[in-house]
């Protein structure tokens, strides 16, 4: 398997924090080299390690905030 290189560009929000220290983030990553896109996803203490999550576009980000907002 191809290493996986990320860079964490901004942390936008840390959501929860497992007894672990896990922490499920809101981030900006750039995901190999590529433009950064919006995560979210469970992250281990040393950022080394991480769990699955779900990319974001900044458009598909306003969607979601939209449809979040609608919400009672």
């Amino acid at each position: 398997m191809a290493d996986l290189k990320y860079e964490i560009i901004e942390t936008v929000a840390v959501l929860s924090e497992s007894p672990k220290g896990w922490t499920k983030e809101l981030n900006l990553v750039s995901w190999n080299g590529r433009d950064p896109k919006y995560d979210l996803r469970d992250w281990a203490p040393d950022k080394e390690k991480m769990g699955k999550g779900v990319t974001l576009t900044e458009e598909e980000l306003y969607k979601l905030k939209a449809a979040l907002s609608e919400l009672d």
